[in-house]
């Protein structure tokens, strides 16, 4: 889990991101991004009933996003960060198959 400071919560916070920010996608994921004025980034992950069908594949896919965002948080510019996950990711997909495209992209940004 995020701290606090580094979550988006509020649905203007999603859809400003949405409407003014630029986007990046690569495999099974999209970035939107935009800058967000403050002293930390902030995240937040969209992953429709559409991509997976049961609420725990979701919330796995989401916990293996997130913890490898911990991971690389201090490298991350002042930014407001939505990471839409696509079809075609599941439970199965592997972990090093994720880390490496969300580490290509945060390198691009």
């Amino acid at each position: 889990m995020f701290s606090k400071n580094n979550r988006l919560k509020k649905k203007k916070e999603f859809e400003r991101v949405f409407k003014k920010g630029q986007s990046i996608k690569k495999d099974l994921l999209l970035f939107k991004y935009i800058e967000n004025g403050l002293e930390s980034p902030r995240i937040g992950i969209v992953i429709s009933k559409k991509t997976c069908a049961r609420a725990s594949e979701r919330n796995l896919v989401k916990r293996r996003i997130r913890e490898i965002i911990k991971q690389q948080i201090s490298n991350i510019k002042n930014l407001d960060i939505v990471i839409v996950v696509l079809s075609g990711i599941n439970k199965d997909t592997e972990f090093a198959r994720l880390e490496n495209t969300i580490n290509s992209i945060l390198e691009k940004i």
